[in-house]
C-alpha cells in the first residue's frame, strides 16, 4: 500500500496550512472534496473528518498536539468547538481550549511527545500554562532564526525523525534532535519553500506533500522522515 501521496485542495498546495493529522484521525477543511478526504484517509490510513476553525479553513495553522491532546485557540466558535469535542471523544482525544493572543498554534509551537519548543512571543506564563495543560516540557527558541517555529519543522514521532528549515544551522538541527531524542535534517517542500510544516501532513503512517513539490523534495522527505525502506511505493 502507498505511503506518499502528493495533494493540492481547492489550488492550495500548502497543504499544512489546511489539514491537521495525529495517529488517530484528520481533520481537513469544509470544502475539501470527496476525492481528497478519500487520498488523505488511504495515505494516513486514519478517519478524516471536515471541521472549521473560527469560520476559517486554516485547519493545520490554528490546531496543534499529540494523540491524547490536542490545542485550539479560544477564537474558536462554540459549534466548531463542539463538533471538534465530539470527534475527540470519539478517538479518546481530549480537546483543549488555549488563551493567548497568538492564536496560530499549529506555526508557534512544535510539540511531539512530552516536549515542545516555542515561539519567544509567547509570555512566561502561557509557556507555563501550556506545560501544565499538555503535561510536557516547553522552551522559547527560534530555528533559522524564525520565531514560527511551529512552520519550520515537521516531526515523525514514531520513527524518531524530522525534516527541518533548509536553512536551519547545525545548533538548531542539534536542538531539535536533544530535544524530541530525533535525527534531524533539513529540506524544502512545493519547489523550495523553507517552511515545510506548511507543505507536508503527515503521522506514523504516511505523509502528503504539496502537489508543487519535486520529485528530489518529495525523495528527501521520504528518507529524512524514516518512511523509505519500509515501503517503496508511490501514487
Amino acid at each position: 500500500m502507498a505511503h506518499v501521496d502528493t495533494l493540492t485542495l481547492k489550488g492550495e498546495n500548502n497543504i499544512g496550512l489546511l489539514i491537521y493529522a495525529n495517529d488517530k484521525f484528520a481533520l481537513a477543511p469544509k470544502t475539501t472534496e470527496k476525492k481528497d478526504i478519500e487520498k488523505i484517509q488511504d495515505i494516513l490510513k486514519v478517519p478524516c473528518y471536515k471541521v472549521s476553525i473560527a469560520g476559517t479553513p486554516l485547519i493545520g495553522v490554528f490546531l496543534v498536539g499529540t494523540n491524547e491532546k490536542i490545542l485550539v485557540p479560544e477564537i474558536i466558535f462554540d459549534k466548531e468547538l463542539d463538533e471538534l469535542k465530539k470527534i475527540g471523544k470519539e478517538h479518546d482525544t481530549e480537546i483543549l481550549v488555549f488563551n493567548t493572543e497568538l492564536t496560530c498554534l499549529g506555526n508557534n509551537i512544535l510539540i511531539s511527545g512530552n516536549k515542545a519548543l516555542v515561539n519567544p512571543d509567547y509570555r512566561e506564563e502561557e509557556i507555563k500554562k501550556l506545560e501544565k495543560v499538555l503535561g510536557i516540557k516547553a522552551e522559547a527558541v527560534t530555528i533559522a532564526d524564525v520565531e514560527i517555529i511551529g512552520a519550520t519543522a515537521v516531526i515523525n514521532h514514531n520513527k524518531k525523525r524530522a525534516l527541518v528549515h533548509r536553512e536551519a544551522l547545525t545548533k538548531d538541527l542539534e536542538l531539535i534532535e536533544k530535544t524530541f531524542s530525533v535525527k534531524a535534517e533539513t529540506g524544502s517542500v512545493n519547489m523550495g519553500s523553507p517552511y515545510v510544516k506548511s507543505g507536508i501532513v503527515c503521522n506514523k503512517n504516511g505523509f502528503l506533500m504539496g502537489a508543487e513539490s519535486g520529485g528530489p523534495e518529495i525523495t528527501n522527505a521520504d528518507e529524512v522522515l524514516g518512511y523509505l525502506g519500509e515501503n517503496n511505493e508511490w501514487r
